[in-house]
């Protein structure tokens, strides 16, 4: 096992553990999204150790843009998300967002790109589920942890460009 693989094991012992979530919750996110601005959507802190992007979407109250930084995974038809919400027992305000208003936007290694976000149900989100779940098997202990709260799994879908 390599240095990445034993970092990325310790890592995912780390996010498992229901006492280091809590810090998680509120400090993993900020962090990420300072990184992200501070180098222009290049980077972010969690980055290097799991696929990370920043999901925009539209405030489903407020109209307004809220950022989040998110594990995600490209798979053949876009980008596949999850609201775990690192085990809480709520969905993340995120995923509310994207269900009221579907249009969003991916920001990955200083690349912007808009999405078309669609909620997977059935043997979709089973797929997904499993796909996702061998990324970052912490997922399975946030189910645990969800108090019997169906994680949210969603399919970003990467549109079209306008012909020129």
């Amino acid at each position: 096992m390599g240095l990445k693989d034993a970092y990325q094991k310790s890592l995912q012992a780390f996010a498992s553990n229901p006492k280091t979530l809590r810090w998680m919750v509120k400090t993993a996110p900020a962090l990420d999204r300072f990184v992200f601005r501070a180098t222009r959507g290049r980077f972010t802190m969690s980055g290097r150790m799991m696929p990370i992007a920043v999901l925009t979407t539209t405030g489903a109250r407020t109209g307004v843009e809220r950022e989040t930084p998110l594990l995600c995974v490209s798979d053949d038809e876009g980008f596949l998300v999850v609201g775990s919400n690192f085990g809480q027992t709520h969905h993340p305000a995120w995923s509310g967002n994207l269900l009221k208003n579907p249009h969003a936007t991916v920001a990955q290694g200083g690349k912007r790109i808009p999405v078309t976000g669609a909620l997977l149900t059935g043997e979709d989100r089973a797929r997904a589920w499993k796909f996702l779940t061998s990324v970052w098997p912490p997922f399975d202990k946030y189910v645990e942890l969800a108090g019997g709260r169906e994680i949210r799994v969603f399919r970003l879908t990467p549109k079209a460009s306008p012909a020129v």
